[in-house]
């Protein structure tokens, strides 16, 4: 590929593989365990074939030797290579740490290069190995431009095995597939060859262990099946029933098969095409592997939205409830109405207006006053966490209603944070100040009566207070005093500011509150509708690229 398809590739592939990394499945919702190995498969092969490839296009071609347990892939790496690379026997599995054979002079590319970057490189296998390494070994009797990997079984016992032959076959420029006479219509068999096909892999497939006498008969059923399923026109190789002498097959029963590697060898223009095919199937399986990958991430995310709904609507609920508590009256009860019926009638409400022209309230607050103050701070803060209580209950019971991990995160959030009461405690009285100084600077509007009363800002704003808060039909002792002294349309126009401030205020500490509820969606890993968007824009941006 040209330098500057390379680079846009190589960005948009990056930006890919970032999208992917940071996708987490943490909801238990149906198919969540199949995208959470879709989004593993993905990024293995992003970054152990597609990202390697395109930036060492000139790479020798990668073929891995795959197929069933017992098929004969590490005889047959063996007979090709000459030489006894693979171990082989009759315990099953035999292969478990995957084997790359190569010429001396690709050795280099695979002993340092980025393909198959994740698996530590070595020089002969060992019981300690496992599937986390790759052994590389060279031999001269390969050619040169091409190299071999043996993988585990597909069907392997051991789970391990399983998914480490899936990873080498995501990392492979062309699958050699190898059955045997007597298990080619098996499940595994055919498993693979859907994979293949889905990926749009280049493909050949290697029929082991033919009887001679019944060679026709098997071939012509299977070339049948593999017609009828679409794939009839591959390369395909026979090795009939032979003797296996120190591990390796008689030399005439892979001729044929080591002159189509040889082929590939010395025609580069049609080696590039196979890998250039494999590597386009790949990234055309992107359209649908990352798109899916998206469709389930907003599922995650659909359900973190109800989640975050029944939070909103419950503390809404509570905000909504407090409203209609500071217009019915009801916030006037308890100590808050004992308080008002003390400072109105102990003479402290007359005293606190003086008449005369040009007279000023007393200069020292009267006790009762700031008692009055204090009760109506205590009652808002009452209702405030009152309601709170019964917001983080319903948020609760929403939670543990909906599923099973919700129950989880919503534990300890049954009830408000021990934070509210203090920070309730702030906010009224700062919201009290701000009413003082509504009242102070846009209160007296009757110049008549300004001439001739003054009155303590302290004591008149909790009139006013008394006023917005008891409701009625403002015929009671407050709403008159109010009208008397700032006019109907100051108590109107002060009452509407200050309610709209004490609402903010109020919704200020409910926010807080909720956000508990976000924290503990957050350190669910469950995502948002934008992790979704970002992973359709980088797939996007990947076909802007090619």
């Amino acid at each position: 590929m040209p330098a500057e398809v390379v680079e846009a590739m190589t960005a948009a592939l990056s930006a890919l593989r970032e999208s992917v990394y940071d996708l987490r499945f943490s909801l238990d919702l149906p198919g969540a365990e199949e995208a959470r190995q879709a989004r593993a498969d993905l990024l293995a092969q992003l970054e152990n074939y597609v990202l390697p490839r395109v930036r060492t296009n000139t790479a020798p071609a990668l073929i891995v030797i795959a197929g069933s347990t017992g098929a004969g892939k590490s005889t047959l790496v063996n007979s090709l290579a000459e030489r006894n690379i693979s171990r082989t026997g009759v315990r099953r599995p035999t292969t478990g740490t995957p084997i790359l054979a190569c010429h001396p002079d690709d050795k280099k590319w695979f002993a340092e290069g980025e393909l198959l970057g994740g698996l530590e490189r070595l020089d002969r296998p060992s019981p300690d190995s496992g599937t986390d390494g790759l052994v590389v070994v060279s031999t001269e009797k390969l050619p040169q431009g091409v190299a071999l990997l043996d993988t585990p079984d597909i069907d392997s016992v051991v789970e391990e095995h399983h998914e480490i032959a899936h990873r080498m076959l995501d990392a492979a420029d062309l699958w050699i597939f190898v059955t045997t006479a007597a298990r080619y219509a098996d499940a595994p068999a055919w498993s693979l060859l859907r994979l293949a096909k889905e990926r749009g892999a280049r493909l050949a497939i290697v029929l082991s262990r033919v009887q001679p006498r019944s060679a026709d008969v098997v071939l012509k059923h299977f070339v049948r099946m593999l017609t009828e399923y679409g794939l009839g026109d591959i390369d395909r190789f026979v090795i009939h029933e032979a003797t296996v002498t120190d591990g390796r097959l008689p030399d005439s029963e892979v001729t044929d098969l080591r002159l189509w590697l040889a082929e590939l060898s010395v025609d580069e223009a049609r080696r590039a095409q196979a890998v250039q095919e494999t590597l386009n199937g790949v990234l055309n399986s992107f359209r649908t592997r990352v798109p899916a990958l998206a469709r389930h991430l907003e599922g995650q995310a659909a359900f973190r939205a109800e989640l975050r709904s029944d939070v909103e609507a419950a503390y809404l609920g509570a905000l909504a409830e407090i409203d209609k508590a500071s217009k019915n009256g009801s916030l006037l009860h308890g100590e808050v109405l004992a308080r008002w019926q003390d400072f109105a009638g102990s003479g402290d409400l007359m005293r606190s207006l003086q008449f005369g022209k040009g007279g000023k309230a007393g200069r020292q607050t009267p006790e009762r006053v700031l008692a009055f103050k204090s009760a109506i701070r205590a009652g808002l803060e009452s209702v405030i966490v009152a309601a709170a209580n019964r917001a983080a209950e319903e948020v609760v019971a929403r939670w543990r209603h909906r599923s099973e991990l919700s129950a989880k995160l919503v534990e300890g959030l049954d009830r408000p944070s021990d934070n509210l009461l203090r920070h309730a405690g702030r906010a009224i009285a700062s919201w009290q100040d701000h009413l003082n100084e509504l009242v102070r600077t846009e209160g007296v509007t009757k110049r008549s009566v300004s001439k001739l009363v003054s009155f303590d800002p302290d004591a008149l704003s909790l009139i006013f207070t008394v006023a917005m808060f008891s409701g009625g039909d403002g015929s009671g002792v407050p709403h008159r005093l109010v009208n008397a002294l700032l006019g109907a349309e100051s108590l109107r126009g002060i009452g509407s500011k200050a309610l709209s401030d004490l609402r903010a205020r109020i919704g200020m500490l409910f926010d807080e509150e909720s956000m508990r509820y976000v924290h503990a969606l957050d350190s669910a890993g469950i995502p948002d509708e934008s992790v979704a968007t970002r992973l359709y824009q980088a797939t996007y941006n990947l076909e802007v690229a090619r």
